[in-house]
């Protein structure tokens, strides 16, 4: 039974104005606690799946679970009776956002497509956020997001858990520290395959998860979900197993962007962060042969990206599921199934989640690291739930920097559905040599939801 006040008042205080503001990197973040014990007083949106590890870990943090959401009651029940059964609990987002006095913070761990919509009123209220990745479905909803953080000045987080991994540390102090030298060139591929293909492909590579075409008959809806809040501002389309629950919903692009927004947020994450990469230049994909419904199997994304103080302009390269680096295929690198290959003047530097590896490897031998200066992390969670109480500094992976890193990404698939080289103009979110490609960069919205997300 959801909790709370009137459908139509909630729409109302949704739809509060919120005037734009241009984005800044690294914007100082208010800290506030409102709970005389010093806890933080938390509400989760999206309690299944994902979800379930921010239950635990605002529970295991010993913060206040204040209010919950989701539109499955069974993950509902499931995250009360674990966590919080005192905690207000909703079905319907917007009726969560009605009372927000004792909330302090709000985590975000709804369905890619709903990201930005979950997200905006707790910035417009001036509440820390943490939003799973990707942050938003598009770029139109992440510059959006990225503007408001700004505006907000709150704590964000996006949940791009590797970050806080150890290696990722190091393999960032050995490029900023110079081991290889100026790096000119990037490649990170990936093998997994989630995104349109045949049943005889996916019996050829077990990264593949066997996507079908769109069915053309619905199935039961699930007892206890509300599939139309489920779609929200989607298209709506009948209930199958195709598409709920996660992750199958990735591969569809009403709902996501495939293998690129889900692991390029974690993969893309390592030369963004080691590289000081900022809004790219050009754009270009190919790969599979593009689907009007299902985002691709396989693909590739070459990026230029400018000088950057003293780093020279690069090239940095993604590939998804059969398509591999030449210099991989070659067998010149060890072949790691994913990885990130930086190339620079002094040599190379492949890395993984969990190692890293400086080549060729006789060249050094006698290399000594650098002495650590990244400090090493909590956890993504812990780390914003530190920043909110004013216990530690901004989290890493703040809206400031994961709202470009999406966008980049995102714009990756846009060249891949346009078929054609693109040029950015981030400043402006203009395609100048190809107009026709913008409408790649967002989508219309359904019903109620349309005028949800405007200023």
């Amino acid at each position: 039974m959801t909790k709370g006040t009137s459908p139509d008042n909630s729409r109302r205080r949704f739809l509060k104005t919120a005037a734009a503001a241009t984005p800044v990197l690294g914007f100082p973040a208010i800290t506030r606690c409102q709970s005389p014990n010093s806890k933080l007083g938390v509400g989760l949106i999206g309690v299944g799946g994902r979800g379930r590890s921010h239950v635990k870990a605002v529970s295991d943090s010993g913060e206040d679970i204040i209010a919950m959401c989701d539109v499955n009651e069974v993950n509902l029940g499931k995250a009360l009776e674990s966590a919080a059964p005192k905690a207000r609990s909703y079905k319907d987002f917007r009726d969560f956002y009605e009372k927000m006095n004792d909330i302090d913070a709000v985590v975000v761990a709804t369905t890619e497509h709903t990201h930005a919509f979950a997200t905006l009123p707790a910035l417009r209220e001036k509440k820390h956020v943490y939003c799973e990745k990707p942050l938003t479905r598009d770029v139109h909803e992440c510059r959006i997001i990225t503007e408001a953080a700004a505006k907000a000045g709150v704590q964000t987080q996006m949940g791009t858990q590797i970050h806080a991994g150890n290696n990722y540390r190091r393999v960032v102090e050995l490029i900023q520290s110079g081991a290889i030298g100026p790096v000119t060139e990037a490649h990170t591929w990936v093998s997994r395959a989630w995104g349109w293909q045949t049943e005889a492909d996916a019996k050829t590579n077990k990264d593949i998860i066997y996507t079908p075409d769109t069915p053309t008959k619905g199935m039961p809806v699930p007892d206890g979900l509300d599939w139309d809040l489920w779609i929200g501002p989607a298209p709506f389309r009948d209930f199958h197993d195709y598409y709920f629950p996660g992750p199958r919903w990735y591969r569809w692009w009403d709902f996501g962007n495939g293998t690129m927004s889900d692991l390029g947020s974690h993969r893309n994450d390592l030369p963004w962060w080691a590289l000081k990469l900022d809004a790219p230049l050009t754009i270009e994909a190919g790969g599979s042969k593009p689907h009007h419904d299902i985002a691709p199997a396989s693909m590739w994304a070459k990026y230029t990206f400018g000088a950057r103080g003293e780093q020279p302009g690069l090239t940095h390269t993604w590939y998804q599921g059969a398509e591999k680096p030449q210099i991989w295929r070659d067998g010149k690198i060890p072949q790691w199934k994913d990885g990130t290959l930086f190339i620079g003047e002094k040599g190379m530097l492949l890395a993984d989640y969990g190692k890293n590896l400086l080549l060729p490897e006789d060249k050094f031998v006698d290399f000594k690291a650098p002495k650590p200066w990244i400090d090493p992390s909590p956890g993504q969670q812990q780390e914003w739930i530190n920043a909110c109480k004013g216990e530690a500094p901004e989290p890493l992976c703040n809206f400031a920097y994961a709202g470009p890193l999406t966008e980049a990404n995102h714009l990756g698939n846009v060249a891949f559905r346009a078929g054609t080289k693109i040029e950015w103009d981030a400043k402006n979110m203009k395609i100048p040599n190809a107009p026709e490609a913008e409408k790649f960069l967002g989508r219309e919205y359904r019903g109620e939801w349309k005028d949800l997300l405007k200023g």
